[in-house]
């Protein structure tokens, strides 16, 4: 017999014949008494596919009281007879904390771990919380140069199911860290790398540092890391150990695009461009300077510039400048200068805190003001913001990604002044506001499926909205082209809000080659005065790209569904992309 506390039931597996095969259906003798109150807070299955599973099943519900506190649960007996599976359960009495002090450790050290004296005072003792706070004070002593810490309890006393103990910690030997070596045939500075890393010597040993070396360093498109980086231990000291080399990741290509020409009645194709120039890590530094310009149609251009320069005076700030011109056709310019402050976190990504100014300018006569005026407005202004951006990256390469995903947003919000033109009637501004707030946000997700060696699935979704109550038409988001809506002219789109989802199959012939297949679904809405639309364009086609002695070759053939522009899927409406991408 067992004393106060124990308890039997028994398990009855039918038919016992062919056990092994068949389901198994369980009867439970509940026992009455303290024990029947225990169990009747617990939900064990009736039956069971065979007798292993029922094993199984009585062994979890022993490893869940004991996670509960009842330390002591056991099974005691546990064996076949005459066709019958018997296993009799001892659960005995739950134990609590009287009382859990604080033996050695720094009160700020508990602290931040999570601590508090009265959650281990009077209440029950579970396993796995002790454990979790094992954990938190492990992982707050590896940070602060502890790698070789140990916890457990210590002047443990057990009286009538209550445990009063003290948490006892080992830090071992204070480590700091001694100095960055690397391995290779990068010629990024050790000067860089370490401000980038935030490892600096005689800094304290921390080990989430430690473990986001690799994925910062991914993050840097001009870095191959050949191997897992390495700690060397010494007395009181560690030496962090590099292995990189260089790749190439300057970038100088161009694209040429053919399409019907909408406009013209003698030139049956119009001709768009693109020019791309990016130097990145300048001298070793981490600096790099970008110039993109695109000729996107007839008269218009787009041309962006930037300069980003990392760990601005020896910080882990990273100070960054953009500049971005828009003309449309002889209708408007647009410029676009950006000034920002970005900096990596080790556990969420990378944040970037802007401010911009944008300044639109109408360049139409008088006469063209007012045909602007009777269909879709526009107007001179200016637009002054402050706002913050995010990212986060997985990718397993960067140019050439198979796995992982890339998430990033943007919100900004700002005052929007509208500026007289003198070459306008003055009545026109009686009418509209002055100055107004705006609100613009972006999205974008990207998530890489490696299916097989050779086959990947791109999954996208990229979106944006201006809020404002009076938009103008220099305003608005430009859709359409090869980095947006494919199987349409670029630019063709003018949306106030829109999204655009991308499914991609891409088979690869190489390293850096494949052949895709891709549907792009969109979206966008535009309210402007009289001028109200919204739809759902479609763009799908295929295309390649692959390696040449040149530069990367790309080939993208593509073909589009607009009711907007009464532009059905056909031939005739096809585009055609191409263009190479030399790196250095």
């Amino acid at each position: 017999m067992y004393k106060a506390g124990a308890c039997l039931f028994y398990l009855l597996l039918i038919s016992f014949t062919g056990w092994a095969q068949r389901e198994v259906n369980v009867s439970i003798n509940t026992p009455i008494g303290k024990d029947r109150e225990v169990l009747r807070k617990y939900v064990y299955p009736a039956r069971f596919p065979d007798s292993l599973a029922a094993r199984q099943g009585m062994r979890s519900l022993m490893q869940q009281l004991q996670h509960d506190g009842y330390l002591t649960a056991s099974i005691d007996t546990f064996y076949f007879k005459t066709g019958v599976l018997y296993s009799q359960f001892f659960i005995g009495e739950r134990y609590q904390w009287a009382r859990l002090r604080n033996g050695n450790v720094g009160n700020s050290l508990l602290a931040q771990a999570g601590y508090k004296e009265k959650l281990y005072t009077g209440k029950p003792f579970l396993p796995a919380e002790w454990a979790k706070l094992q954990e938190a004070v492990l992982t707050q002593a590896e940070n602060n140069g502890y790698p070789f810490a140990s916890v457990r309890l210590d002047s443990i006393e057990i009286r009538d199911n209550q445990i009063d103990a003290a948490v006892l910690v080992e830090k071992g030997p204070l480590i700091v860290f001694d100095s960055l070596q690397i391995s290779g045939t990068t010629k990024t500075s050790r000067r860089f790398l370490s401000r980038y890393l935030q490892i600096y010597p005689g800094q304290l040993y921390d080990q989430q540092k430690n473990k986001n070396i690799t994925r910062l360093l991914k993050q840097l498109p001009y870095l191959e890391v050949t191997q897992p980086p390495l700690l060397q231990f010494g007395r009181n000291q560690v030496r962090l150990y590099l292995f990189l080399n260089d790749k190439e990741a300057n970038q100088f290509d161009g694209i040429v695009g053919f399409l019907p020409d909408p406009q013209g009645k003698e030139q049956k194709l119009l001709v768009t461009g693109e020019l791309n120039l990016d130097i990145r890590n300048v001298k070793g530094s981490g600096k790099a300077l970008g110039l993109h310009w695109r000729k996107v149609q007839r008269g218009s251009q787009l041309l962006n510039a930037s300069y980003s320069h990392p760990n601005l005076f020896g910080s882990p700030l990273e100070l960054g400048f953009t500049f971005n011109l828009y003309k449309q056709d002889t209708a408007f310019i647009t410029l676009k200068p950006r000034l920002q402050f970005g900096f990596n976190t080790f556990k969420a990504g990378k944040v970037t805190l802007f401010t911009e100014f944008q300044n639109s300018r109408l360049l139409l006569s008088p006469v063209g003001l007012q045909e602007k005026r009777d269909s879709i407005p526009i107007a001179d202004f200016t637009y002054n913001a402050y706002g913050w951006e995010y990212l986060r990256q997985t990718l397993d390469d960067l140019y050439f990604p198979r796995q992982g995903y890339q998430l990033g947003g943007q919100i900004a919000i700002g005052n929007k002044t509208i500026k007289r033109n003198i070459s306008r009637e003055a009545s026109y501004y009686d009418t509209i506001r002055l100055k107004t707030t705006q609100v613009s946000m972006s999205l974008h997700g990207e998530h890489y499926f490696k299916l097989n060696r050779t086959s990947v699935v791109l999954t996208r979704l990229r979106g944006e909205a201006l809020i404002n109550p009076q938009l103008f038409y220099n305003d608005l988001f430009r859709l359409g082209g090869l980095t947006t809506l494919r199987g349409f002219p670029e630019y063709t789109f003018y949306a106030s809000r829109y999204a655009i989802g991308t499914l991609e199959y891409r088979l690869f012939t190489g390293q850096d080659s494949y052949v895709l297949l891709f549907y792009d679904q969109g979206y966008y809405r535009r309210s402007i005065g009289k001028d109200r639309v919204q739809e759902y364009p479609i763009g799908l086609g295929t295309g390649i790209s692959f390696s040449t002695g040149a530069g990367i070759f790309q080939f993208i053939y593509s073909v589009g569904q607009s009711k907007a522009l009464n532009q059905p899927i056909g031939l005739n409406y096809s585009r055609i992309h191409f263009g190479l991408t030399s790196r250095f």
